[in-house]
């Protein structure tokens, strides 16, 4: 079946018109379900400025009813994409409010390092909010939360969620590879997964730190020797350390 505000049949007068060329000033003929058209006079490709994209910002069959989308929506699309995936890490976690302020948290920190390392945040924020999306399958399973368990039940739940919200495969393939790793850096890591260790790693020390207070010459330590950017490390200096005579 044909989406309804794509049928001609439904249509309403203007559902043709015209409109200027936003570079050149030249004249642009669109039909309702044109997503671009290509301007004859300057040879820009023009994204329709009256069409709605509402629902192409995160449909996943997208691309089969509008055909190829320009960049613009993609972008759009991705930028939405963490919104909607924070909304279905909330309803996994139900009322375990524990693990859904911690992943909250986790990404607020990432969104701040990840403009600070320039990042991608399209893969930053999603992560952040998944990354501890196994740990009801590791206490299910294995009776425990030990990070290797972690690690191994999350990457299928977070894949089978981002399918489900239409992300591209790229990206799925991005996220699940830091999901599935989170609290074991490699050798080389890409800034993404940097960014995603370093806010991790802040908000679990501001949890310890709330149970069991370390001395700022422990925290000290910890800071030079464990965080991966240098914005992490700056941030948690801040966080930590200021005011005290470290």
């Amino acid at each position: 079946m044909k989406c309804p505000g794509q049928d001609s049949r439904y249509w309403k007068p203007g559902a043709i018109f015209e409109t200027q060329c936003p570079h050149c000033g030249g004249e642009l003929e669109f039909f309702k379900d044109d997503t671009t058209r290509l301007c004859k006079q300057c040879g820009k490709r023009i994204l329709n400025p009256q069409m709605d994209f509402g629902c192409a910002s995160y449909c996943q069959y997208a691309e089969q009813c509008l055909g190829n989308l320009p960049p613009e929506l993609i972008a759009q699309k991705e930028d939405l994409l963490k919104d909607r995936v924070a909304i279905e890490m909330k309803r996994y976690f139900g009322t375990d409010f524990k693990r859904i302020g911690h992943a909250g948290r986790v990404a607020r920190y990432a969104e701040e390092l990840g403009k600070k390392e320039k990042g991608n945040l399209a893969v930053i924020l999603p992560a952040a909010y998944l990354h501890d999306i196994g740990i009801h399958e590791a206490e299910r399973k294995h009776q425990s939360t030990a990070a290797r368990y972690q690690e191994e039940e999350g990457p299928p739940i977070a894949k089978q969620l981002l399918i489900k919200l239409g992300a591209r495969e790229e990206l799925i393939e991005e996220v699940c590879d830091i999901v599935g790793h989170h609290h074991h850096p490699r050798a080389e890591e890409t800034v993404n997964f940097k960014v995603i260790y370093d806010a991790d790693l802040i908000v679990n020390l501001e949890e310890n730190q709330k149970e069991r207070a370390s001395t700022p010459e422990r925290l000290s330590a910890i800071i030079d020797q464990s965080f991966l950017t240098d914005s992490g490390r700056e941030l948690a200096i801040q966080l930590f350390l200021q005011g005290t005579n470290q």
